[in-house]
Order: structure tokens, then C-alpha cells, then sequence
């Protein structure tokens, strides 16, 4: 591609060019293009030189095209078209189009939210694809940045400027076990009756509390209180998770309100942890898709999706 060459063409010069070849005259050219026909003859002068033909010879009244000029009638109408259309506003139409979106997502939120979406793009925009990615804390800034990455769902924390945040509610947490477990008919759980039990730790997003995998904010509130807590297991995996809650008498850290699953019961924190149980969750998205069509109407879906009581947040 010669850009320089491009770099010294005016663009309007072509529009000149497609009403004179049309017209086959200067004086019904510049009427169309409501210029004066001596600002119409510079025009066709600029056009001779940049083309270097003369393009159009006097013909009795009106005038007749060059071979070269031929040949660019043929090629000039696709290209203003195509230019028109890339200058013109996207508009989005979900049953046509067809490309792949990264969401990043926690498992927990996931299996609430992507069975309901899934079944909308599926009637709406069955060309879509949706890939979901697990979090990955060290990599997520820069694949917003390069486009590797859409959006992500997460737990709610501070954000550069080139982030826009939408909250999506929030959850309240929980503490999970199996409905035969132990303290099942416990009406109101103690500090002390649950630090008897193992725990298992589902590593959810890393909050702006600082939650890390090693230390939770349970964790820290619990070693001021000269206490610790058994984790024999610590997992991303929320199924296996689960199947070790299911089979064993651990405990687990969830939400009030979600995934209802059988064989599982949830108990309100003890009182005396006096830790703010609330889980506020936001959709994220990098500045550089925020006029895009299509990220415009998926964020609306998910939006939808869990605000609107289909997913139950608190």
C-alpha cells in the first residue's frame, strides 16, 4: 500500500470525479456538487494532476472520457461505497453478527449467570460465541489493553479511570456444610463450634479487602483473635469443592442466596466475627470497548440477567 500517495489525496476529489463522470459535463457536475463551475474546472485541473491524465476531452457540448477515465468509472463507485459504509454509524444487529467474546468470570458467579445468558444469545445472536476464562489476577489489565479480554465479573474493587465498573448487586456471605452435618440444627452458629471442623477454602477473586489465597479476610480477623481456622483443602474448583463438603464434615465460605444445590444448608456468620458479610459484584470493561456495539449489548444482557431477579442477589 502506497500511503504516501494516499496521504496526498483528497477524498472530496473523488466525489468530483464520480459527478463529472456521471455527468460528462463541468457545468451539471458543480450544480450537483453546488459549487461554481470555476471552482469546478480547478477541481478537474487538481484531478488531471493527481491522476496525471487529462481524463476528460471537450466533446461538442459536453465532454468525453479518457481510457484512464474508463477504467476508474468502473473502479470508483465500490470504493465510495465502501468508504461510506466505514465512515457510517455501526449499527448492531445480534442475529448477524459472528465473533468471540472473553468474559472473565468466578466459577460461583458463572454457574448463575451463563445458563440464562447463554440461552438468550442462543435465540438472539446465535453466532456469538462466548468464551469464559477463569481469573487470572497478573494478566487481566493487559488482555483488557491488546483486546484478548471483553469484560469480567467480579467482586467489587478500585479502578484506574480507564475502567468502567457497573455494579450488579451484591451477595451476602455464608457458611456452607452438608444438611446432615453436625451443627445443621444449630439455630445461630459460635466461633468456637465451627473452628472445631475443617475447612474448605473455594478461592474466589481476590477483592479490594486484599484477600489472597494464603489469608483471607477471615483469616486476618481471626488471627487477631488469636485464633486460626483447619483448611486441608484450598481450591479454584468449586465442584470438587462441593463433593468434599458433601462427603466430609467441612465447612465453606459461600453466599446466602445462590446456587441452590442439594444436600447443602447455609448458616449465617457467628455474631461475634463481627465481619461485613456483603459480596458487592461489578461488570468490568477497559474504555476501549465502551462505544462498541456489541459490548453494549452484551453489558445490557448481563445486566439484565442479574439485576432484573434473575439471579438472586442481595
Amino acid at each position: 500500500m502506497d500511503t504516501k500517495a494516499l496521504a496526498r489525496m483528497d477524498l472530496n476529489l473523488l466525489i468530483a470525479l464520480q459527478r463529472l463522470l456521471e455527468e460528462e459535463s463541468v457545468t451539471k457536475a458543480a450544480k450537483r456538487l453546488h459549487i461554481t463551475q470555476p471552482a469546478m474546472s480547478k477541481t478537474l485541473q487538481r484531478l488531471r494532476d493527481t491522476f496525471d491524465d487529462p481524463l476528460f476531452v471537450r466533446s461538442g457540448r459536453g465532454l468525453s472520457a479518457t481510457p484512464r477515465a474508463v477504467q476508474l468509472k468502473k473502479q470508483l463507485p465500490p470504493v465510495l461505497t465502501s468508504i461510506t459504509n466505514m465512515m457510517a454509524k455501526d449499527e448492531f444487529d445480534p442475529s448477524t453478527f459472528e465473533g468471540e467474546i472473553f468474559v472473565m468470570c468466578a466459577e460461583f458467579i458463572a454457574v448463575q449467570v451463563m445458563p440464562t445468558l447463554i440461552r438468550t444469545l442462543i435465540r438472539e445472536a446465535p453466532l456469538m460465541t462466548l468464551t469464559l476464562v477463569g481469573e487470572n489476577i497478573d494478566t487481566k489489565c493487559v488482555g483488557f489493553e491488546k483486546g484478548d479480554l471483553d469484560f469480567s465479573i467480579e467482586i467489587a474493587r478500585s479502578y484506574h479511570e480507564d475502567y468502567h465498573a457497573i455494579s450488579l448487586g451484591s451477595f451476602t456471605s455464608a457458611v456452607w456444610m452438608r444438611k446432615d452435618h453436625p451443627l445443621s440444627g444449630d439455630e445461630n452458629l459460635n466461633l468456637n463450634g465451627i473452628l472445631e471442623y475443617p475447612f474448605v477454602q473455594y478461592a474466589l477473586l481476590r477483592s479490594q479487602s486484599g484477600d489472597t489465597i494464603e489469608e483471607t479476610r477471615l483469616d486476618a480477623l481471626l488471627k487477631d483473635k488469636g485464633k486460626e481456622r483447619k483448611k486441608p483443602l484450598i481450591t479454584a474448583q468449586l465442584m470438587t469443592a462441593l463433593n468434599v463438603l458433601c462427603s466430609t464434615d467441612s465447612l465453606m465460605m459461600g453466599t446466602t442466596s445462590d446456587l441452590k444445590i442439594d444436600g447443602i444448608i447455609r448458616k449465617a456468620y457467628p455474631k461475634e466475627l463481627e465481619l461485613d458479610t456483603t459480596v458487592p459484584i461489578v461488570l468490568v470493561q477497559h474504555y476501549r470497548t465502551a462505544r462498541s456495539p456489541v459490548h453494549r449489548w452484551l453489558s445490557e444482557k448481563i445486566i439484565d440477567i442479574v439485576v432484573n431477579a434473575k439471579i438472586p442477589t442481595q
